[in-house]
């Protein structure tokens, strides 16, 4: 059996090497946790500064029979929200994973792959999903 969730919101935050507004860079991601593991690339929408749209685009897969889920979490204004899932997978298989976020400077933004699909406490290290490589133009 596989079950999807749709991907709700995610963010992000960026320091100022971040991607050219005009330009889409993108930057790969991936994590693992037991027999789960998702991976894919996540870059930045064009838009109006300082808002601009995080887009985390990939695959959440499984090679087990136990059920799975991928989280996102942020701190916006150095505040932090709750973890949210955003896709869970039970059994074999591979799911698509699209997470759309409003982004400002001061988001920071992580994903993590957890075990089980109510909460996110057995989990992979969480990974940033907002820190940028330094351009080298």
């Amino acid at each position: 059996m596989i079950t999807v969730i749709a991907a709700t919101g995610l963010a992000l935050a960026t320091t100022p090497a971040a991607a050219d507004e005009n330009t889409r860079t993108s930057v790969d991601w991936a994590t693992r946790h037991q027999t789960a593991a998702a991976e894919g690339e996540r870059w930045l929408e064009p838009g109006n500064p300082p808002f601009r749209t995080l887009v985390v685009s990939g695959k959440l897969s499984n090679t087990g029979n136990n059920c799975y889920s991928l989280w996102t979490k942020f701190l916006v204004d150095l505040v932090p929200r709750p973890a949210a899932k955003q896709a869970q997978i039970c059994g074999r298989g591979t799911v698509d994973v699209t997470v759309r976020k409003v982004y400002s400077p001061t988001t920071t933004g992580y994903l993590t792959v957890c075990a089980g699909v109510e909460n996110a406490n057995d989990c992979a290290p969480w990974e940033s999903i907002t820190a940028w490589p330094v351009s080298q133009d």
